[in-house]
């Protein structure tokens, strides 16, 4: 199908504590998955109080980041450039490849960020750090 239309209640929500190779323990609804989108990735992240999702970068996925609900403290920038920034609903920010970024609700109630990620290619999270000096 060239088109589909769905309402974020009807794409289940995922627990990730109950999946070991995925960190962090957060819950996801995949929309990528029910939408079968071929060049990103598209997720709704919940976060309760103090959870996050830590300081990584990306060999080759651009990251788009929405905040629609919450308060977040976004650690973000390459290995050494790090910078803090407060987020609250209506906020973007990006991490282009290689750019670490991370975030955390830092307010009392549950955050939702939607995170758009391209090209959809399995990208997982390396260390920023260790590109200061090409490892790995």
């Amino acid at each position: 199908m060239d088109y589909e239309v769905i309402h974020t209640d009807d794409v289940p929500i995922t627990d990730l504590s109950t999946v070991d190779e995925i960190p962090p323990d957060l819950r996801i609804r995949a929309l990528d998955e029910v939408l079968d989108t071929d060049s990103l990735n598209l997720k709704l992240w919940y976060f309760e109080p103090g959870e996050e999702i830590g300081y990584h970068a990306h060999n080759e996925q651009e990251e788009l980041f929405y905040v629609i609900e919450g308060e977040f403290s976004v650690k973000i920038g390459r290995s050494g450039e790090e910078e803090y920034v407060d987020a609250g609903p209506g906020t973007f920010w990006i991490a282009k490849p290689e750019v670490g970024h991370g975030h955390r609700n830092v307010g009392d109630d549950e955050g939702v960020v939607l995170a758009i990620g391209a090209p959809a290619v399995e990208d997982p999270g390396i260390d920023p750090h260790s590109l200061d000096n090409g490892d790995e």
